[in-house]
Parts: structure tokens; sequence; C-alpha cells
């Protein structure tokens, strides 16, 4: 029974997850906005959006703890550089999922994830 087992699996073991939603978060990161499916786009929601909420004071603790998520500098860099400014105002939401169709060879349902 999966009673109380929160979180999405995405077929894979925890070391081949926690890989892939580094890779989808440096990805989003970098690029503002990737096509990917919809269990990997609610997957990564949650952990980006809790990423841009500590990038959003700009400490070195929160630098440090950002790192330690990401395993990328560059793309620690990028964060800390635009998140201040752009969602000081806001206190969450800062990604958008818009569903864009069955991809063609497996049917899988596409989505658009996008920082605001």
């Amino acid at each position: 029974m999966r009673h109380r087992k929160a979180g999405f699996k995405l077929g894979r073991d925890q070391e081949q997850r926690k890989a892939l939603l580094r890779g989808l978060m440096i990805a989003l990161i970098e690029h503002r906005k990737i096509q990917t499916t919809i269990a990997k786009a609610k997957a990564v929601q949650p952990e980006i959006e809790s990423l841009i909420a500590l990038a959003r004071e700009d400490t070195p603790h929160a630098r440090r703890m950002a790192l330690s998520r990401l395993a990328s500098k560059k793309a620690m860099r990028e964060l800390f550089s635009f998140a201040p400014e752009q969602y000081a105002g806001r206190n969450g939401g800062f990604t958008r999922i818009t569903k864009l169709g069955p991809r063609l060879g497996d049917a899988a349902e596409m989505v658009v994830i996008e920082l605001l």
C-alpha cells in the first residue's frame, strides 16, 4: 500500500530521479522555459518554487543551499541574479504549466513549464 507516500516516482530509483529533477531545474533556470511531460513538470514544479523562494533572500547560506540542490555554479549564479528583483513582490506561483497535447511517438501528454 502507498498510504502517505507523497511525490512522483517517475519510473526511476531515487538517484536517477534526483538527477533528473536536478537537470530539469538547471535547464529551467538557464532557458526560463522547457518542454517536458506533464508528470515531470508536476514533479519539478514544487522543487523550483522552493528554490526561487530561497533565492529571494540573497544570503551566503541561501546560496550554499541552492548550490547543494542544483550542483551547478552557473545556474546558481543566474538564479540569484534575476530572482531577488524579479520575484520580490510575489508570494508564490513563480512557474506556469501550459498543456501542448500528446507527443507523436508515444502519445505522452506534453507541457511547457516556464518561469513567470
